[in-house]
């Protein structure tokens, strides 16, 4: 193993480490890691803040200007109003979040669908009285698993669909993932709707309903 193999493999190790341990912002970690890799000379000076021109660069943060923008028109809130009850079972609950999470992620980016649905679905469990802990993951997993329906859902799909322009002199275009993307979405969140939930522990959702009341009410009046 080469010197800089060794501090390449160092640095992962920390910044795998850091990320583990979510004191310092997952951002900050990584731009630190790209400054580490400067210095030591394992990332070449003239290619370091390349990715920050790259196409596929812009198109992310486009796609989250257009999300933001769904966002303040509350076009996401009046929906949801519709979808989402305190009433409804825990399974059922799930399921409905789940597919409005998969539909969503597949029109926008779907770390910004996801970050719209929260509040929603933290609200949804204080009137029900259930710990948030018991469908913020099963969310989580639908908004991932409806990205890959289309290009603009997460930034992995825009990524390789440049790299296919560059390669071939052709990228992929909005709906070449769909065929694979739905299938895998449907497959996914009907796991997650009618098995998957039911993994987490119980416990764990009885210990966050008795200790975090106090940070939904802050989170839902932010």
């Amino acid at each position: 193993m080469t010197t800089d193999q060794s501090i390449l493999f160092a640095l992962l190790f920390v910044v795998f480490v850091l990320l583990i341990w979510g004191r310092w912002r997952y951002d900050l970690v990584a731009f630190m890691a790209l400054l580490a890799g400067l210095v030591t000379g394992v990332v070449p000076s003239d290619l370091a803040f390349s990715g920050f021109g790259h196409p596929a660069t812009a198109i992310i943060a486009l796609v989250l200007v257009i999300s933001r923008g769904l966002s303040n028109s509350g076009a996401i809130e009046l929906l949801a109003r519709y979808v989402i009850s305190g009433t409804r079972k825990l399974q059922t609950h799930i399921s409905v979040m789940s597919a409005l999470a998969a539909g969503l992620s597949a029109i926008m980016n779907n770390v910004a669908a996801l970050a719209l649905l929260m509040p929603v679905d933290m609200q949804a469990a204080k009137k029900a009285k259930r710990s948030p802990a018991l469908s913020l993951m099963p969310l989580s997993f639908a908004s991932i698993l409806g990205g890959m329906i289309t290009l603009i859902g997460t930034p992995p799909n825009i990524i390789i669909a440049e790299f296919r322009n560059d390669a071939l002199g052709a990228p992929f275009r909005m709906f070449d993932f769909a065929p694979v993307g739905i299938a895998c979405a449907a497959v996914g969140v009907a796991y997650v709707a009618l098995i998957g939930w039911r993994l987490i522990p119980s416990q764990r959702g009885k210990e966050d309903s008795a200790r975090n009341c106090s940070t939904w009410r802050i989170t839902l009046q932010n």
